[in-house]
């Protein structure tokens, strides 16, 4: 099974000092000239298709520098502006079993690819078959 992708944004304009700057250069890899022109046109899409952990990680770089961040999962196009999982209600991705998306909070599972290969890591099985 294929984990969903994630993008990092800017939600919002920041005053541009040297630490937003650098921040946006260290995730982008851009110059700060370009840095600077990113953070001017916010609300921007900084980085894409990225695992949930390096997403979080870059959305936590972006906010300790003072820019406004966020992490959005690119099935359910649910936001997370916190990087903190998220209610599971709203997960409508075709590709992924609710329990399985990493943006919510759900940490156990009874779904078909549990119960024939054991619960993911993080997450308890809702039931008690095991494969031999």
């Amino acid at each position: 099974m294929e984990d969903p992708q994630f993008t990092v944004l800017l939600t919002g304009t920041s005053p541009g000092g040297p630490e937003a700057l650098r921040a946006v250069g260290a995730v982008t890899g851009l110059s700060l000239w370009h840095s600077k022109l990113l953070l001017g046109g916010a609300p921007a899409t900084v980085r894409t298709d990225e695992p949930f952990a390096d997403a979080a990680s870059a959305a936590r770089k972006l906010r300790r520098a003072g820019v406004p961040a966020a992490v959005r999962c690119t099935w359910c196009e649910r936001t997370l502006p916190d990087d903190t999982p998220v209610d599971p209600g709203p997960c409508t991705s075709p590709y992924w079993p609710t329990p399985h998306c990493q943006a919510n909070s759900l940490t156990t599972c009874d779904c078909e690819h549990c119960a024939a290969y054991g619960p993911l890591p993080g997450h308890t099985a809702r039931h008690d078959i095991r494969p031999r």
